[in-house]
């Protein structure tokens, strides 16, 4: 997740650093000069790519599992930080608007960084008696959770340092910018999520007696009521994006809804992906001013479409409560991601860009697709990472994916047990949330991440 947005746009500013070489005498927006980046700005942005896209979300994962190796990663990950932010003030060449948001919200980031830095030291001091026997327990719980949130607000912060860097989503460009990214973002998410579901098994939602489709229609319900009343500037004429806008925000919260009471009761319903095929053709219909931004919405809008009516597929015929994941379940999750992806790049600046060097939009796209398998690639590791790290013992059979013998046939599985030991879903026990698609949190499945002082095993 938090390499996506990273990467993309590395690669489109890559293109325009080679337009500004070329003509240094024009100025690169209003936002930032026309002079090269020089070699300290580039460490700082390689240290930070590095911290917040891959050592703190290694770490925090590293911490579900309880593994000795979580506090070595996090401190290596703030010293890089540490060094970023010295060479973020010490560079020279190109210099920025002193109102830029990748300024603003890095106190944000620092502080937060800060405060999980002190907590982990607060922890390792073993202060168990007196006052801090109460103290503690509400450390512990704030120390978990801000090592969730900064993976998350360093992928916003990368996000403002690319558009920082170029002089992008400033004046009337903002609104745009905000459409592109926050949807893209929560179309890699959607994917991101649906791979927790698959890795994770079932008894968070088991627990809760509800299937992965209720929760996805009650989101879909509620962004599409933000999306109705917030696309149009009240007061103002209404343009042909707004009515678009608007339209494919009444589809979702009246969609939502039916999404909502078909799948009560822990029961499966596609109104989720006929939701996401849906907004998909609307898309690949969505006229643009130019030809390369019609021919990217075209191409985001078929992803779309594919994730959606993938999402209907295994709905229908592969999600189960149990056994091994089926080799079609791969196909949703990372088609949101690569529809994510290449809805982030189409907004109007990059646009512009790309026609200015003469860079065809399904080249474009193939860039696209390269970072979305990286991404699914990512999440992958980190999940296999959490499985054989700590304490976890290898991950349990029924969660593995499905393999192909040679008459086609799938791996037998024993009832109770997995080859290590671990107790798993008996396959013949009925249960109240049958065929659902079931979805286990890290946090459920190993409930907490406990003291950071707590014995580990690998």
């Amino acid at each position: 997740m938090t390499l996506s947005k990273f990467i993309s746009s590395s690669i489109a500013l890559s293109l325009l650093l080679r337009n500004v070489y070329a003509h240094p005498h024009e100025i690169l927006s209003v936002g930032a000069t026309n002079d090269p980046i020089d070699g300290t700005l580039w460490t700082h942005i390689l240290f930070m790519f590095l911290a917040f896209g891959i050592i703190f979300p290694t770490g925090m994962v590293l911490g579900i599992s309880k593994s000795r190796w979580h506090v070595p990663v996090q401190i290596s990950g703030a010293v890089l930080v540490l060094i970023g932010f010295i060479l973020g003030h010490a560079h020279e060449g190109r210099e920025f608007s002193g109102d830029n948001v990748h300024r603003a919200f890095g106190s944000t980031v620092i502080f937060t960084l800060t405060c999980q830095i002190i907590l982990g030291i607060y922890l390792k001091l073993h202060l168990e008696k007196g006052f801090n026997k109460r103290i503690r327990p509400i450390a512990v719980k704030f120390h978990q959770i801000i090592g969730i949130i900064v993976p998350f607000i360093g992928y916003i912060q990368m996000v403002f340092g690319v558009i920082t860097a170029v002089g992008w989503c400033r004046d009337d460009h903002i609104g745009q910018c905000l459409a592109h990214f926050i949807m893209g973002s929560s179309f890699i998410g959607y994917g991101i999520l649906l791979i927790l579901s698959l890795r994770f098994g079932s008894e968070w939602l088991r627990s809760k007696g509800k299937s992965q489709d209720y929760f996805d229609s009650c989101m879909i319900t509620v962004w599409g009521f933000v999306n109705t009343w917030t696309e149009h500037r009240w007061n103002s004429p209404w343009s042909h994006k707004d009515y678009q806008h608007t339209a494919l925000g009444i589809m979702w919260w009246a969609g939502g809804m039916v999404g909502i009471y078909l799948s009560r009761n822990g029961k499966r319903s596609i109104i989720p992906g006929l939701i996401i095929f849906f907004t998909g053709f609307a898309m690949s219909a969505h006229g643009q001013a130019s030809e390369t931004s019609t021919k990217l919405h075209a191409n985001f809008g078929y992803a779309l479409m594919s994730a959606g009516l993938a999402r209907i597929v295994e709905v229908c015929f592969f999600a189960k409560n149990n056994g091994p994941i089926k080799i079609f379940q791969q196909l949703p999750p990372y088609l949101l991601i690569l529809s994510g992806l290449l809805f982030m790049g189409a907004n109007e600046e990059q646009i512009y860009y790309l026609d200015a060097e003469i860079i065809d939009p399904y080249s474009y796209s193939l860039i696209h697709v390269a970072i979305s398998f990286l991404i699914f690639l990512g999440v992958n590791l980190l999940i296999d990472l959490y499985w054989r790290s700590g304490k976890n013992d290898g991950e349990p059979n029924y969660e593995k994916y499905d393999k192909l013998s040679n008459n086609h046939n799938t791996l037998p599985l024993n009832n109770s047990m997995s080859q290590t030991g671990r107790t798993v879903l008996n396959t013949n026990q009925d249960s109240p949330t049958s065929n659902n698609y079931e979805f286990n949190s890290l946090l459920v499945h190993n409930n907490q991440f406990d003291d950071d002082d707590d014995d580990v095993e690998k």
